[in-house]
Order: structure tokens, then C-alpha cells, then sequence
């Protein structure tokens, strides 16, 4: 195994930010950044490191949360950070993130949000069983993957966000 990445929490001012912005009106109040566990694999051969709730939630069929995690990624030049839901969460509520799967890249870090992961889950059962996620359950898990470029790349931008921060358009 090759070491790429490592955990850290954002700053307690980014995430109280983002978590009054974002999430104080389903999540309640603010918890304290310093008791949210950085993400950890379970077991040995685990490949996925699990993000843990920073606070409990109780998500109904067809209803989406937005999570702001207090956690970024450093990652090294050449990898990238996969984001999917636990395994079990998807397999009996089909819980989902809506963008699919979350990609975190390498650059993200230095954006002015320090590079703050959010995940954005949505309950798309169709059983009509409400999810209920406790304080510090995991909700998502990360697998650092290696990826290439083109011979011919000419990628000269920097970043600063998240989505659609590099608009996606040429020469960017």
C-alpha cells in the first residue's frame, strides 16, 4: 500500500460557516469540530475510509440532507478521493449521493473553503423506510484512486470551490 493522503479538519470557522449556511436547519445546532472522527478504514483490508455523521439525523424516503463533514483531504498529485455511500445504507435504503459519486481532487484543499468535503445523501427507497443515522455513525466511505492525463494535457488553471468552480469550459 502507498501512502497519499492524509486527514485533517477544516477550521472550526469554516465549518461553523458552512453548517449555519448549510445545514443548521435539518441538522441542529453546531457540534464541536474537535469530537468528529477523521475518516479511518474498519479493518486491515478495507479500501474504503469511513466519513462518520457529525450529527444525527432521521432522513424520510424521497428527502435529501445536505452534510457538511469538517474533514478535508490533502491528497498527492495524481490521486483523487472517491466518495460513495456505505455500502449497507445504499443496499437497504438506497441511500445515494446526488452527484453520483463525489470526487475530491487533489487541488481541492487549497480552495478558500480550505477544501471542506460536503455530502449530500438522498433516501431513494421505495419501501418507505426512513433512515436514522446516529452522531458519529458512518454515512459515506473515500478510496484514494490514481489517475492519468493526456500526453498532450495543457491544464494551467487554479481552483477555488467546488462545484463548477472550473466551469468546465476549455483552457481552463
Amino acid at each position: 500500500m502507498v501512502p497519499v493522503a492524509r486527514f485533517e479538519r477544516v477550521s472550526a470557522s469554516v465549518f461553523a460557516n458552512d453548517w449555519e449556511k448549510k445545514a443548521s436547519a435539518c441538522l441542529g445546532s453546531l457540534p464541536d469540530i474537535s469530537g468528529i472522527p477523521l475518516p479511518r478504514r474498519a479493518t486491515s483490508g478495507s479500501a474504503g475510509y469511513d466519513f462518520f455523521a457529525p450529527a444525527g439525523f432521521t432522513l424520510p424516503c424521497g428527502e435529501s440532507v445536505l452534510i457538511p463533514t469538517g474533514i478535508r483531504a490533502l491528497i498527492s498529485d495524481g490521486w483523487f478521493l472517491a466518495v460513495f455511500p456505505r455500502s449497507g445504507l445504499g443496499f437497504r435504503y438506497r441511500l445515494q449521493l446526488d452527484n453520483s459519486v463525489g470526487i475530491i481532487d487533489s487541488d481541492y484543499a487549497l480552495s478558500d473553503n480550505e477544501g471542506h468535503i460536503m455530502l449530500k445523501l438522498t433516501n431513494d427507497g421505495r419501501e418507505g423506510k426512513p433512515l436514522t443515522v446516529a452522531a458519529g455513525s458512518a454515512v459515506a466511505q473515500g478510496i484514494f484512486l490514481p489517475y492519468g492525463i493526456t500526453f498532450d494535457d495543457d491544464a494551467q488553471a487554479q481552483r477555488n470551490g467546488g462545484f463548477g468552480s472550473t466551469d468546465g469550459k476549455p483552457g481552463r
